[in-house]
């Protein structure tokens, strides 16, 4: 399968804070500045939300581990991330971020032929996060390897590595600043994130042209990163001009005329869009508006599926307590509503495909639902990708959810028409409709990234099946 791959790849970098170091770090900030106390405490107050200065960086890191919460801040200065990176760089862990660039791996690792990702600043350390197997990148009119592309790509220091710092830390540790104490309730981390391209959903020139020039032969392409458009600050949502376009709107709707001009040359294109959590809700409508009267399917999971619900009037505690019948439920109502024919959600403990085709192959999609969910669980257990055969050799020995079963029998009993499947489908509010559950590993290693391998993993297995 030759597949393409847009928007988000970026780089993460894992840091684990602790409480003393941080502690050590703002003393030695009030020494050099007698009034960066009382800065701080303000901003501690009234939180900024985003990072334009070293304070504003302490305010969000203190506040997540003095509350145990989680939050992402958009880094806007350069000489703040310049700073961030000095500072942490060198103990963090860093790997594959965005996901696209994760979903890129797990294609390329389970035997896709070609996967060609669009990277938004190609640079040798990006580079050394992609898989080598199967990756291809278009570089100066040629397509490389993704191994052999980083041994000859130059430097190029006007190109801005995309970081988003992970900053994990523990339950129990205990911060000491400003005359001020605090336990950190729970474990949890703060993303402080310099990631300007992916937040505009550039598209690199290189492979818009390479994926005009070559979609014939393309047999799909999985999309992501609309969940990191912004609000621009200076929108008609600010103001009283309803003439004045909104920026992320012009962003989507670009990057909607270059997938509508794939489907123009290559109308059997499949295109999956992952959807992921947006920041704003009117955000989140409108992508999801847009998208779905140009893409063949959007994945989602419960929190998300739960938060357009929400937005369209409907209950989402069904779907947030992974009823499956909710679940459906509300996934046909959206689809129904925007035109969307397919949508895909994948739990904890269960995945749900509805598709307004009732000729499309159920089987097919069973198959690859329990495909992905093998390859999602194994992963969560081992840490890492393998080729398809060694994970699903670990994902025999992983049970299925014993939830998702019982979810699986209540979706049957309420489905109208049922139809002889290896699990559960048939016609519900006139939706094709087929449901498994997912398996559990009851000590995983990593929980990070497992939506984008369902995802891509189920993706790449209906391709397969239905060439």
């Amino acid at each position: 399968m030759n597949i393409l791959c847009a928007y988000n790849a970026n780089i993460d970098s894992i840091y684990h804070i602790g409480g003393s170091e941080l502690s050590n770090i703002i003393t030695e900030f009030e020494v050099e500045d007698s009034a960066f106390s009382d800065t701080l405490q303000k901003k501690l107050a009234y939180p900024p939300g985003s990072i334009s200065s070293k304070s504003d960086f302490l305010a969000g890191l203190l506040t997540c581990m003095r509350e145990g919460s989680g939050a992402e801040w958009m880094i806007k200065d350069s000489a703040v991330f310049e700073w961030i990176k000095k500072t942490f760089i060198d103990g963090s862990f860093m790997r594959m971020g965005g996901n696209m660039g994760i979903m890129s791996n797990v294609l390329s690792e389970l035997g896709a032929s070609r996967v060609v990702p669009n990277v938004a600043s190609l640079s040798k350390l990006q580079l050394s996060f992609f898989s080598n197997k199967a990756i291809y990148l278009p570089f100066e009119g040629k397509l490389y390897k993704s191994s052999e592309l980083q041994k000859i790509l130059p430097v190029n220091t006007n190109k801005p590595e995309l970081i988003h710092f992970v900053f994990d830390f523990s339950k129990g540790d205990v911060v000491s600043f400003s005359g001020h104490e605090f336990t950190i309730p729970r474990e949890n981390r703060f993303i402080a994130t310099y990631d300007p391209l992916n937040f505009e959903l550039h598209m690199d020139e290189e492979f818009r042209k390479y994926s005009l020039a070559h979609i014939v032969e393309i047999d799909g392409a999985i999309i992501s990163g609309y969940h990191m458009l912004q609000e621009n600050e200076n929108d008609s949502s600010h103001n009283n001009s309803s003439n004045i376009s909104p920026d992320y709107k012009e962003k989507l709707d670009s990057s909607l005329k270059q997938l509508q001009s794939w489907k123009n040359i290559r109308k059997d294109l499949y295109i999956h869009v992952e959807f992921g959590h947006f920041s704003s809700d009117d955000i989140a409508l409108y992508a999801f508006s847009k998208l779905s009267t140009v893409v063949d399917r959007i994945g989602m999971n419960e929190d998300e599926l739960a938060m357009l619900a929400g937005l369209n009037g409907m209950d989402p505690k069904p779907i947030l307590e992974m009823d499956s019948v909710g679940i459906a439920g509300a996934a046909i109502s959206l689809c129904k509503d925007s035109g969307l024919c397919r949508m895909l959600v994948h739990t904890r403990e269960l995945v749900l495909s509805v598709s307004c085709v009732n000729n499309d192959d159920p089987e097919i999609i069973i198959e690859a639902m329990n495909f992905g969910a093998s390859c999602a669980a194994a992963f969560a257990c081992s840490g890492k990708l393998a080729d398809r055969n060694t994970l699903l050799e670990i994902a025999s020995k992983i049970p299925e959810s014993e939830f998702g079963k019982k979810e699986t029998a209540k979706m049957a009993q309420n489905i109208e028409d049922k139809w002889q499947c290896s699990t559960v489908c048939g016609i519900h509010n006139s939706y094709q409709v087929a449901i498994v559950p997912t398996r559990i590993c009851d000590e995983p290693v990593s929980t990070v990234g497992l939506g984008d391998t369902i995802s891509a993993a189920i993706f790449l297995r209906e391709l397969e099946l239905s060439s």
